[in-house]
């Protein structure tokens, strides 16, 4: 799967977790389900017209579908549709999540919203009840890295710096994202230090420093 790949990541089904629109062709959650054989999506409906519940309830039946640890990739609205999850529905199924790989959160609150994601706010800030990363972009539209690693701390998450590159989406050009491959490999290791993606891939290989930062 993964030149760094742990047995967790081989074992455990990624389930890809959209946000808004979808995640289309060129998006790296895309690539990765053509790609992975145990990467599949949570079809959460109403892509354009987002609803909380619904996406909750939708969460929960993909999740429940699946035999084995689950690991979800979430992306953009996605995440907070996971940490909404995690607060209202995870009890059931807490023994089945291996980790989340939370991508490109976007601001719920403050600055300019796209109405289709007030319906979920407030952001939700209770500590996740299973591993998880947060990963943010320094150029990213839609959320500043400060706030972005404010939600890692609100979310008991350690935190990926990827650079420079948007929202993390397809327009990023990343094709099936190494970086983020690499941090999957990543959920459930011990961790002292922050993961910068601006670093070369065969630079993350070759340093035994190469972990994660809880908080901020």
């Amino acid at each position: 799967m993964l030149p760094y790949a742990t047995e967790l990541a081989h074992s455990a089904t990624i389930l890809t977790v959209p946000g808004l629109m979808n995640s289309g062709p060129g998006h790296w959650q895309t690539i990765w389900e053509s790609e992975l054989p145990n990467c599949h999506r949570a079809e959460l409906g109403s892509w354009d017209a987002p609803h909380r519940n619904s996406w909750i309830s939708n969460l929960s039946h993909a999740i429940s579908r699946i035999d084995g640890p689950v690991i979800l990739a979430a992306h953009s609205l996605g995440c907070h549709a996971v940490a909404w999850w995690a607060a209202f529905e995870c009890s059931e199924w807490s023994d089945k999540i291996a980790g989340a790989l939370l991508v490109a959160p976007p601001e719920l609150e403050s600055g300019v919203v796209d109405p289709r994601l007030r319906g979920f706010a407030p952001t939700p800030k209770a500590l996740l009840p299973f591993p998880s990363i947060v990963v943010a972009s320094r150029s990213d539209p839609y959320i500043s890295i400060c706030r972005a690693k404010r939600l890692a701390q609100f979310w008991g998450s350690r935190f990926a710096d990827a650079g420079e590159v948007g929202h993390i989406n397809a327009d990023s050009g990343l094709g099936d994202w190494t970086f983020g491959r690499f941090l999957l490999s990543r959920l459930g290791q011990p961790v002292e230090q922050e993961i910068d993606g601006r670093q070369n891939a065969s630079e993350r290989e070759r340093s035994a420093e190469a972990t994660l930062l809880y908080g901020v």
